[in-house]
């Protein structure tokens, strides 16, 4: 596979992860915010910024729709949903010979159906449709992935991009809700909090989930261990990690390339921190300490991939 094929397939699948995720996001936060309590919309919107790495929100003169709107629909921000899917898109049809045609429409539709909703003022009307709708069509497009997409060096590649993107966003959503807690193994929810917290669960798709693991007892340390460690849960940090290792492992034996054995050293290394990892460990350790580890080892992993695989000399690919 050429290098730059790779490089499009694999920022296709972090693309797409990356607008489910920010329209999960927005759409959970604007759903508290009809919450009576005594929080701040600009405290919601902090959060909303940090977790997607966005520009922190001004507290006098924060709009919350507007703001929803600059990460939805801004052309000039690169993380917006539209720029995400735009983005996603373009990369999908520089590849399109390798890519089924139901693959490519979907990507075409959800681009489209994103682009229509720019130019509308959707927050006047029912802007959880909207976000509901991307959402499902990126859920659409990996369905249809999975069904049809072959299990080569091309789906393994998306896999790695879909993966890595969704482990740094898990620890960092993770960081800007529980990495303040000056003791997370004691937190338990209270008349204040509960809803943040299950707002937390609900960005990551995880409160049934973790309701049928440990009911609906609230405790951040039982939140952080969901999150980070539980091996079942499809966008916990482990699993995500999970998915990360087996990929590369498969591209470098697909592509008996030696070089890139420092890579798959590094994924490891993830994995098996993430495995092995304890709760009640993480937590004496220092829990901010540790997702920030998770989110720097990602970038290496994502550094290593581009020097392997992507951008390497022309030397060393004749070793």
């Amino acid at each position: 596979m050429l290098s730059r094929v790779a490089d499009s397939i694999y920022w296709m699948g972090r693309y797409l992860e990356r607008a489910e995720h920010t329209a999960r996001v927005i759409d959970v936060h604007l759903n508290l915010m009809l919450d009576p309590s005594p929080r701040t919309s600009w405290l919601l919107w902090d959060r909303v910024a940090a977790a997607l790495r966005a520009t922190v929100v001004d507290p006098e003169k924060a709009d919350a729709f507007a703001y929803a709107r600059a990460l939805s629909f801004d052309a000039k921000n690169p993380d917006s949903i539209l720029s995400c899917v735009a983005a996603a898109r373009e990369n999908a049809r520089q590849v399109r010979e390798l890519i089924g045609s139901e693959m490519w429409e979907q990507q075409n539709r959800l681009y489209f159906q994103v682009r229509r909703a720019a130019s509308e003022n959707i927050f006047e009307g029912q802007p959880q449709e909207f976000f509901q709708s991307v959402k499902e069509g990126v859920q659409l497009f990996v369905g249809i992935t999975d069904a049809t997409l072959g299990r080569g060096e091309a789906y393994h590649f998306l896999e790695v991009g879909r993966h890595i993107e969704r482990a740094g966003s898990t620890a960092a959503i993770v960081d800007v809700y529980l990495g303040d807690l000056a003791s997370i193994a004691d937190s338990v929810a209270n008349p204040a909090d509960p809803l943040d917290w299950i707002g937390l669960l609900r960005c990551c798709t995880a409160f049934e989930a973790y309701c049928k693991v440990y009911t609906a007892d609230l405790r951040a340390a039982r939140i952080a261990e969901f999150l980070l460690l539980n091996a079942e849960f499809p966008r916990s940090a482990r699993y995500a990690v999970d998915r990360v290792q087996a990929c590369l492992q498969t591209i470098g034996e697909e592509t008996d390339n030696r070089r890139a054995v420092r890579l798959n050293h590094l994924a490891g290394r993830l994995r098996a921190a993430l495995d092995y990892a304890q709760i009640d460990e993480i937590v004496v350790r220092g829990l901010r300490g540790f997702l920030e580890d998770i989110q720097t080892q990602c970038a290496e992993i994502h550094d290593a991939l581009h020097q392997y695989y992507i951008v390497y000399a022309i030397d060393a690919a004749l070793e």
